[in-house]
């Protein structure tokens, strides 16, 4: 305010001296960069903001479009919105977010069956307790406790109890499938990984609250249960785009012990044993493991030549 036509200097002075402070103050704050994502230990004391919760899902989401890539570190089963968590996919999370899985197996084991149930803890850099998922797996699940039978000889020379033929329906079409019964020792590692698989993907998900990005439970299910789930089969175009995927199970581990060992008979008998071989057996095996056989079947006759 003005006095009498003059500014009333000594008020400015004092009210100067009370800004400054202010300024410096400000001048004064620490000026440097927050990182956009902090260490998950940083979030342990206290709870997180919306800003929080949009740098993790917005750091997710760039993993996903820059580093994973669909059909290796998740997938889309066709007619679905859903994407699929693998494991390789969990992994890359648990890198982005410096997460260390620690393992606990239960054994559970009976009637000859061989199941586990793992608890999949993560931890921090700083073993803080960040979040925990479970998995089981057993031998008595259908994908483990049956395979393919390798021919009809084989079939036919099981006893009754250990084969069936199995019904199923994909693309309106019905399938029959000769299969035999898997013995539950050869399997065990392979359902020890699987559960523990199950639980670290579940882990994962869980404690980064990516429940709305990523589900688990559909890859696991058989093919007929998702083609009823889906409702329609995926369009021609789609299925042209996608090859063959190359899955190591114990079926395809030995219907190609199975082959390489009848490759060793000559290329003859080698081709006979691959014509009696099923499309979806051929597809097992795969075009590139097939020439491998192929070429094993022509070193043994240039061998009986020599």
């Amino acid at each position: 305010m003005r006095t009498g036509g003059r500014w009333p200097f000594d008020q400015l002075r004092k009210e100067s001296a009370q800004v400054k402070p202010f300024f410096w103050m400000l001048s004064a704050m620490n000026t440097s960069v927050t990182p956009f994502q902090p260490a998950v230990e940083a979030y342990g004391s206290r709870s997180l903001t919306a800003a929080d919760v949009r740098a993790q899902v917005n750091l997710m989401q760039d993993v996903m479009a820059e580093v994973m890539r669909d059909g290796t570190h998740y997938g889309t089963i066709p007619g679905t919105k859903s994407k699929s968590l693998y494991k390789a996919g969990a992994e890359k999370l648990m890198a982005t977010f410096r997460l260390a899985a620690r393992p606990e197996v239960e054994d559970l084991s009976a009637n000859g069956e061989i199941a586990y149930r793992v608890t999949v803890n993560l931890q921090s850099a700083s073993g803080s307790f960040i979040g925990a998922g479970i998995g089981e797996c057993s031998s008595a699940e259908d994908k483990y406790s049956w395979r393919a039978a390798i021919c009809d000889e084989e079939f036919d020379g099981t006893p009754e109890n250990r084969r069936r033929i199995k019904f199923s329906k994909y693309q309106g079409k019905v399938e029959k499938k000769k299969q035999v019964r898997t013995n539950p020792a050869d399997v065990a590692n392979t359902i020890l990984k699987m559960a523990k698989k199950r639980a670290q993907v579940d882990a994962v998900i869980t404690a980064t609250a990516a429940s709305d990005i990523f589900t688990q439970d559909i890859e696991d299910l058989p093919e007929e249960v998702v083609a009823e789930i889906v409702g329609r089969a995926p369009p021609r175009e789609v299925v042209a785009r996608q090859a063959p995927t190359i899955v190591d199970s114990p079926e395809r581990d030995q219907l190609y012990a199975s082959l390489q060992e009848i490759a060793t008979a000559g290329l003859v008998a080698y081709g006979e044993a691959w014509a009696k071989l099923t499309k979806e057996q051929r597809t097992m095996i795969g075009q590139a493991a097939h020439e491998i056989l192929k070429g094993q079947a022509e070193k043994a006759d240039a061998e009986v030549v020599e």
